[in-house]
């Protein structure tokens, strides 16, 4: 397929790379992990391969080959010629027709994958592309206009062309504001380093997405900011996603896809496995709020989504 027009930022991700931070090699792959996941359960391809991922902005590409595909994650008004396609949906393009996503309507981040995947080569294990390291992906770039990208080719016994429809998952709100989503998260190592207000802050009160944000990491913003209740000056230790770092300001960093490998802030707590999608999809400028659960229900919360992602697979290979 060609890339036609691309306002928006756009590269190829992967579930990750993994085994190689201790080299300082970040994991990257999708922002929206489970997103990812169901538009390939959708598609019958391992949940693994790797799709265009898109960041606001339009997008369009002509198809040079009859291609299953779908758009998960973000929701965009998106037509394939004259006729609108719908997130979570199975469509067979034929060759000669043109996808394009014209405006985001919500979420950040959308997932555009085919059935079979996209043929580009893996470096250390994953076909995700690192922008700053400038390797995996498509020459380790974001793509442009006049891209040509492959379509793997797929045995015509694993194809399943007749177009479907799944929910989207269900965006739990906060009490606050019910147009703010709430993510839940576990303590982290540094949680009673922090004083009892900057605890209940932390959990009770809305976290707006500053602008500055990308994909290394998320910086929120608070009327109240959280305080230590002991001074803390560590080394530099391992990080992941997931973990939210509070720097001296008081402001927390959620650490995202591309986040370094390690730091040096204290960690007040981690978003679950189940909620980092959720977090990844909050809009900069929206707002959020964070509520402390027990392992046992990040646990339970991620059981759920994997059972979700089943639902889809069985579903789409039975039709």
């Amino acid at each position: 397929m060609k890339i036609l027009a691309s306002n928006a930022l756009a590269s190829f991700q992967d579930l990750g790379r993994f085994g190689f931070r201790s080299l300082g090699v970040g994991t990257n792959g999708a922002m929206d992990p489970w997103a990812l996941k169901a538009a390939n359960a959708l598609l019958q391809n391992p949940l693994d391969t790797a799709a265009i991922e898109i960041t606001l902005g339009s997008f369009s590409v002509q198809f040079e080959q009859n291609t299953c595909f779908c758009l998960t994650g973000g929701l965009y008004e998106a037509y394939l010629d004259e006729q609108r396609v719908y997130a979570y949906w199975r469509i067979t393009a034929q060759a000669g027709q043109t996808l394009k996503l014209v405006r985001p309507l919500q979420g950040m981040y959308t997932y555009f994958a085919v059935q079979g995947g996209f043929d580009i080569e893996a470096v250390l294990g994953s076909k995700s592309t690192n922008t700053k390291a400038e390797f995996g992906g498509l020459n380790g770039r974001f793509l442009q206009p006049q891209d040509s990208v492959k379509v793997a080719k797929l045995d015509s016994a694993h194809r399943h062309t007749t177009e479907i429809g799944v929910a989207a998952p269900r965006m739990p709100a906060s009490h606050l504001d019910s147009s703010a989503p709430q993510i839940r998260v576990i303590a982290n190592s540094e949680y009673d380093h922090f004083t009892e207000a900057a605890k209940h802050n932390f959990e009770n009160q809305l976290w707006q997405v500053d602008t500055s944000s990308n994909r290394m990491g998320y910086r929120c913003i608070g009327e109240n900011i959280l305080e230590f209740a002991q001074k803390s000056e560590m080394s530099s230790h391992g990080v992941a996603a997931g973990m939210i770092q509070v720097p001296p300001q008081g402001q927390p960093i959620v650490l995202m896809a591309d986040a370094q490998t390690t730091g040096g802030y204290p960690k007040i707590a981690t978003i679950i496995e189940a909620d980092i999608g959720l977090m990844a999809q909050t809009r900069f400028g929206q707002k959020c709020q964070f509520k402390m659960v027990s392992i046992q229900e990040a646990i339970q919360a991620r059981q759920d989504r994997h059972r979700y992602i089943e639902r889809i697979r069985k579903y789409a290979y039975d039709h």
